[in-house]
């Protein structure tokens, strides 16, 4: 597998960093996308390279799609083929409905939502013309199922990536490509200490938050032969958060 090319977007830190480790050490050449973190994102390469595999960093913005294109003319030059795209970027910020802005909407909608579309656009034409059964994965929420409070823009989000998911598998597979996705819940991924959302671990029926170790090993689950009959569907890993029902549920 060491010819396989991966893409990662958001890829410097959490879930997405935890997802290019994984790969890695599973054989897999690397793209890390960053925004903001150059020197995480080579840091990160550094680290992914002594695993005997090349990692490229691609700085793109995935909420302009100018950045987008970008991102992949600049792929196109150092890897003929690819393999396998992780659409992992997004904004998760909380906010109440009544105090959202145009901008938080705007910026939340672009990254989450288009981003991932275009992305995978990008990638499955790529994988078309080079004749590639390919793997497209999205990482989506619990939340596009469950509901929050300070959500009404990031769970609307997520739950159009998870029929995005189901829509464009079901176009892809005349490719032979697949697509799913993967919904974390609540993933530690270096909350400050008197962080609100610590106080929802003894809240989950498993009362302990994933690590992104966890999600990123459920990634290279969906990316491995075992999953090669998937497609179309998500893989919810958020240690049964949206299982309890509030208004009656004696473990709650």
């Amino acid at each position: 597998m060491s010819n396989q090319v991966a893409i990662v977007t958001g890829a410097t830190r959490g879930i997405g960093r935890a997802i290019a480790l994984e790969l890695a050490s599973r054989g897999y050449d690397l793209v890390i996308n960053y925004r903001t973190q150059e020197q995480e994102a080579l840091e990160l390469c550094q680290l992914i390279e002594k695993k005997g595999v090349r990692a490229l960093p691609v700085y793109a913005d995935i909420g302009r799609l100018e950045d987008i294109s970008a991102m992949f003319e600049q792929i196109d030059k150092v890897y003929p083929q690819i393999h396998l795209l992780v659409n992992n970027a997004g904004i998760s910020d909380e906010v109440y409905f009544l105090d959202a802005t145009p901008e938080q909407f705007e910026r939340m909608t672009c990254v989450d939502w288009r981003g991932v579309y275009f992305c995978s656009q990008y990638a499955a034409k790529r994988m078309i013309a080079k004749n590639i059964k390919g793997l497209i994965i999205n990482v989506s929420s619990n939340q596009a199922e469950a509901n929050w409070p300070r959500s009404t823009i990031y769970g609307p989000t997520k739950a159009a990536v998870s029929k995005f998911t189901k829509n464009a598998a079901m176009e892809l597979s005349l490719h032979g490509i697949r697509m799913v996705a993967i919904a974390p819940g609540y993933t530690d991924i270096g909350w400050p200490a008197d962080s609100h959302l610590r106080e929802a671990r003894d809240r989950l029926p498993l009362k302990r938050f994933a690590q992104p170790e966890e999600i990123a090993k459920g990634v290279a689950f969906l990316a491995s032969p075992d999953a090669a009959y998937m497609t179309g569907c998500t893989l919810t890993m958020d240690g049964g958060a949206t299982l309890p029902v509030v208004a009656a549920n004696d473990f709650v």
